[in-house]
């Protein structure tokens, strides 16, 4: 697992764990991670798709799970939905976050806080409203009610992709005029239907790296508490190097507790019982480190499937990570052995002069610091090879 200066990064965190014991012990320092990752795995995530029947609303779900609609597992398009019952679609790799595809809101009987509470308003996070060509009063009035009752929603413009092939064949086209057209005649249309300061966004779910998906997703990341976020970023499909980055990070920042959580483990003076649970460990929070990054079987295929491109292309960009599906206790078990021999000389290295503090839990501190290393080492590699894939799909 090249990358990065691997002795600079766990000197970094032994350097913060020294910091650490000199103002409180190392039960004190232990004693959050559990409950924090806890919080964390128990978070859940409800969006909410309504509009018109036709819309476009199941792709767009669709796109949110990176899966096609042709996908076995898909919400169902061009279905006239005839009952008020709202379909749920949980992400396939975070089954914490759950799509819910709204029933139409096209009859002229439609009375936005009816609708509202026959579908469960309250469930959702926030509200995604979704047209094809042009917001009516049934969006606005929706709109309306939702921000009454506290909740966000956004509105979304669909099939852009073939919006732009029409006007493409005119011969003074301009994309950039194009687009600005078709947003100034999406926001008209919601103020003269009551709407007030209404912000559109341009989307086609085909193409997701392309008009306004990018702000889209950074819109709703932003307007999301600190335990939704996360969520959000890791299971969203990332077509640009930044949102690759914000990945990332939100997976930085669970790598800190994961060790510790590993420390606490290895102060247990049971033989065995340190190696097998930060196995264990490691083998869930690698698998989902790939499938954040969508290097997985699944993904590769919708994502081949999407961009039109070969899977066997897509999968030779992956060079320095096994794929989800191909990490087990056997392959995380000889990178802990390679790992700790590294390691554990650094440890008493970074730590001698506080050997007499933490006494007996240097076992711990030891597992703390191998399973920061592999795991930050891994995220690296996850990293490059996520960025080679992306390469291979922009190009």
């Amino acid at each position: 697992m090249a990358g990065i200066d691997k002795n600079e990064s766990i000197r970094k965190a032994l350097t913060q764990m020294k910091a650490s014991l000199a103002q409180r012990n190392l039960q004190d320092i232990i004693a959050n991670p559990d409950k924090e990752l806890k919080l964390l795995k128990n978070t859940r995530l409800d969006i909410a798709f309504t509009g018109v029947s036709g819309a476009g609303k199941s792709s767009l779900v669709n796109a949110f799970r990176n899966i096609s609609d042709y996908d076995k597992d898909a919400a169902k398009i061009g279905v006239k939905q005839t009952t008020m019952d709202a379909e749920s679609y949980p992400h396939p790799q975070f089954p914490e976050l759950t799509l819910w595809d709204l029933p139409g809101i096209g009859t002229r009987e439609f009375h936005p806080k009816k609708y509202l509470e026959k579908v469960n308003f309250s469930r959702y996070d926030f509200f995604i409203i979704v047209a094809a060509e042009r917001f009516t009063v049934n969006d606005a009035m929706l709109a309306s009610e939702i921000q009454k009752m506290g909740k966000r929603f956004y509105f979304v413009r669909t099939k852009m992709d073939q919006a732009m092939d029409a006007e493409r064949r005119k011969p003074d086209f301009s994309e950039e005029q194009t687009l600005g057209g078709i947003r100034e005649y999406c926001v008209s249309n919601l103020i003269k239907e009551g709407a007030v300061n209404p912000r559109v966004f341009l989307i086609s779910s085909w193409h997701l790296n392309m008009y306004d998906f990018p702000l889209l997703q950074r819109t709703l990341a932003n307007d999301l508490n600190d335990l939704k976020r996360p969520l959000l970023i890791l299971a969203m499909p990332a077509f640009s190097k930044a949102h690759l980055q914000q990945k990332k990070a939100a997976m930085e920042a669970v790598i800190w507790k994961k060790a510790l959580l590993s420390c606490i483990v290895g102060v247990i003076p049971l033989p065995g019982l340190s190696l097998a649970f930060d196995i264990g460990l490691l083998v869930t929070t690698l698998k989902n480190f790939c499938k954040a990054f969508h290097l997985d079987e699944d993904s590769l295929r919708n994502l081949a499937n999407r961009v039109g491109k070969p899977i066997d292309v897509l999968r030779s960009a992956v060079k320095k990570t096994p794929l989800a599906n191909q990490i087990n206790p056997e392959y995380v078990q000889s990178l802990t052995t390679n790992s700790m021999l590294v390691v554990t000389a650094m440890v008493l290295e970074e730590l001698a002069d506080f050997v007499p503090v933490i006494g007996s839990l240097v076992g711990g501190v030891n597992s703390f610091a191998t399973t920061f290393y592999m795991l930050k080492c891994f995220l690296e590699d996850a990293m490059e090879d996520a960025e080679n894939v992306l390469r291979i799909v922009v190009e």
